[in-house]
């Protein structure tokens, strides 16, 4: 049985770390290289950057981020924001990125899978797929969950596996920043249904909530944000929570 993995979100702006509700309402919650030195010191499995600023310099800035956290963070790292091209995954790997996480991108022009693939190995590449429930089913949302398309995320996401897509990184829009849960439904039908690793984001609140995706949805990890960054769970006492509770956790 596969360690069940706990993933802290950083999503960066401006080069500080900051968090919404249902992706609007964004505050500043701090720096985040000392946020993920912390989350690695207290036991976080991977980490994700998610860089949510538009700018032209975007390569340049991201670039020097990944540096400065390859420094300070002894965990795998994910970052995503903007990346469109195998260059500018080049750029961050060499940096010190362990994997790279495309969303748009790849669904404007879905050949990015099978090239980031190829070059770099599936095991690099994460498909992030922004979901929200509307009209009985979850369709996938693009521009940080600005636009709305008529395709369903399961077959996206298994369209994007089939490219060569070696994780899948699914947030629920509808449960973001709510903590009021994780999407169970469309997580389990992805986890159950896919042959690579499924990461449950958007709508944790409580240790029983990662109890549910991972034991329901049949997760491979869980993200989250605001519990962590705001202290309202510390990764210590909920891997113990888990732990005790059956599951299999790294310490």
């Amino acid at each position: 049985m596969l360690t069940k993995r706990i993933i802290p979100c950083l999503d960066i702006k401006d080069g500080r770390t900051v968090k919404g509700v249902n992706f609007e309402n964004i505050r500043d919650a701090g720096d985040p290289i000392e946020l993920g030195a912390l989350y690695a010191a207290q036991g976080a499995d991977e980490l994700v950057f998610l860089d949510i600023t538009a700018t032209n310099e975007r390569r340049k800035t991201l670039s020097e981020l990944v540096t400065r956290i390859a420094k300070h963070v002894n965990i795998p790292f994910t970052v995503g924001g903007g990346i469109s091209s195998v260059e500018d995954v080049n750029v961050l790997l060499q940096s010190g990125a362990d994997k790279i996480s495309v969303n748009t991108s790849a669904f404007k022009r879905p050949e990015l899978v099978d090239e980031l693939a190829r070059e770099f190995g599936s095991q690099c590449v994460v498909l992030a797929i922004d979901t929200r429930f509307e009209d009985g089913d979850w369709y996938v949302y693009l521009n940080g969950g600005r636009v709305k398309t008529e395709v369903k995320a399961y077959d996206w996401a298994k369209e994007a596996v089939g490219r060569g897509a070696g994780e899948i990184l699914l947030t629920s829009m509808n449960n973001d920043g709510t903590k009021q849960g994780f999407a169970l439904d469309i997580t389990g039908k992805l986890s159950q249904n896919l042959n690579v690793p499924v990461i449950a984001s958007g709508g944790a609140g409580t240790m029983d909530h990662f109890m549910d995706v991972f034991e329901t949805a049949q997760a491979d990890a869980a993200l989250a944000a605001s519990i962590f960054h705001y202290k309202e769970i510390e990764i210590p006492a909920l891997k113990t929570y888990l732990y005790q509770r059956g599951l299999n956790i790294r310490f």
